[in-house]
């Protein structure tokens, strides 16, 4: 395996890892209540939630990169201005969604921490 590869694991890998040092801190050490609302519902915002949606952010992120490698011409730079988009766009979520105002912070934190470690971590190769 060579480096750029180990360094986009590891990066991928670090996205959900920062995110879940997040969650901890904020959920049993501050003990935040997570809640965001689902349609006519509320559900809770636990640690494998937030595994699972920083890391399939993370993948879609690579292949979004691989895609770009292939067949743009500065595929760094669109592929940060993109993340950058999207990463902004993600932001409405918490917004509109979170019970709360600390679940608010905590989760716009969140998708900070993930984009920052993702548009960094990726856009580098």
């Amino acid at each position: 395996m060579n480096i750029s590869v180990k360094r986009l694991l590891l990066t991928v890998i670090g996205a959900p890892a920062a995110a879940l040092a997040v969650w901890a801190l904020a959920v049993p050490v501050a003990g935040t209540t997570l809640t965001a609302r689902m349609g006519d519902s509320t559900q809770p915002v636990g640690p494998v939630l937030v595994v699972v949606t920083s890391l399939l952010a993370g993948l879609a992120g690579w292949g979004l990169l691989a895609v770009l490698e292939r067949f743009a011409s500065r595929p760094g730079r669109t592929w940060t201005i993109v993340a950058l988009i999207v990463l902004a766009l993600s932001l409405f979520g918490p917004v509109g969604n979170a019970v709360g105002i600390a679940a608010t912070l905590v989760l716009l934190l969140l998708h900070l921490v993930v984009g920052a470690v993702l548009v960094l971590g990726l856009a580098r190769r």
